[in-house]
């Protein structure tokens, strides 16, 4: 009888031994796939984890930041030289729009610092570069509740190759579609991504004659680019499902000149706060000492305008200005021509020009 309770104990304490083991991810990559399962909301979508992070076990932590849906991060539990991390947060575009440090708006004035190619295969969605990091924002649209999305942003922090983007992206735009479903949002999701590319403008043989233009710089052929000292073009594939569009003027040297950028539904709304609120006011960009124009219009997507803008680019490298002296009549028409043709492919009515303060 008191061998038979003796088992029956030990049985037990190493039943409890075990939970508190499985609980904790001792057992590897079980637990890591427990921790994924009850993160970010329970919304992560595993589908691209191991080429985004050139791993088969991770573990997720949550970050618990009151301003975010769900905000998680998942880390490589392996280690080596190809390990990353990749950060995902999620929120309504009904909420209060993030800073200006996770959108990077702060950039559009300096070179082609604020890289964002379409994310295609029609997600709503951009891949963006900045300062060695790379990003994907996707922006889902509820078609049961107008004029709200679930916007998601996914930070790959580690090796980026088109293998790691791509997973970034499917990671990305997989989980933005499960945590809206599971929210009584329904969404209108591409197909799974393939490809993408690391590849960025502004690298040798990304700038070509504006009059070859064929993506988001094509609005700019029939104006006199040449005679305000860019005759030629660093543009992306045209994408009307992109919630931002960029085009680059490009001078002889092969120097950004003029940066012209559109943005709409909850990316317009992330980046009036990161020009904190001036535009929406009437103000014009927050930044104050640069040479600007900017439009917006009216877009059946969303009741937030869209907002397009032309910046007098700026060269840090070499603390110069490429085109040295800003045309205004020139930024106007230019402008005039991009936000006219944005406004055509998505639909969008009313493109105002709107008068420096």
């Amino acid at each position: 009888m008191h061998a038979g309770w003796y088992a029956g104990a030990c049985l037990l304490v190493l039943a409890l031994v075990g939970a508190v083991l499985y609980g904790s991810g001792a057992f590897g990559s079980r637990g890591g796939e427990e921790s994924l399962d009850r993160a970010c909301g329970g919304s992560p979508a595993q589908g691209g984890l191991s080429e985004a992070l050139h791993a088969s076990d991770f573990r997720a932590e949550e970050e618990g930041d009151d301003d975010y849906l769900a905000a998680c991060l998942v880390r490589n539990q392996e280690s080596g030289p190809q390990g990353s991390d990749l950060e995902l947060k999620l929120r309504w575009s009904t909420a209060k729009a993030p800073s200006a440090t996770l959108t990077w708006y702060d950039a559009d004035y300096d070179g082609v610092r604020e890289q964002a190619a379409p994310l295609g295969h029609g997600w709503s969605g951009v891949l963006r570069y900045e300062g060695g990091t790379y990003q994907v924002m996707a922006a889902l649209d509820c078609v049961n509740q107008k004029d709200k999305a679930l916007v998601a942003y996914g930070d790959l922090l580690g090796t980026s190759n088109s293998t790691t983007l791509t997973g970034l992206g499917r990671v990305t735009t997989e989980t933005a579609e499960k945590a809206a479903e599971k929210h009584g949002c329904q969404v209108k999701a591409g197909e799974r991504l393939t490809g993408l590319s690391p590849a960025r403008l502004g690298a040798s043989g990304t700038a070509k004659p504006l009059a070859r233009a064929q993506g988001s710089c094509a609005a700019l052929r029939g104006t006199d680019a040449a005679a305000a000292d860019t005759p030629e073009a660093m543009e992306y594939p045209a994408d009307p499902n992109a919630p931002q569009t960029n085009c680059y003027l490009v001078t002889k040297a092969k120097k950004p000149g003029y940066g012209l950028y559109a943005y709409y539904g909850a990316a317009a709304k992330d980046f009036l706060t990161s020009e904190g609120d001036q535009l929406e006011k009437g103000y014009g960009p927050a930044h104050g000492d640069r040479d600007y124009a900017w439009a917006t219009a009216t877009c059946p997507q969303s009741a937030q305008q869209a907002v397009f803008v032309l910046y007098h680019l700026h060269d840090r490298d070499t603390d110069t200005y490429p085109v040295p002296h800003y045309s205004a009549s020139f930024a106007r028409d230019a402008l005039r021509a991009f936000a006219d043709h944005e406004a055509k492919q998505r639909g969008c009515t009313g493109v105002r020009m709107a008068a420096r303060p």
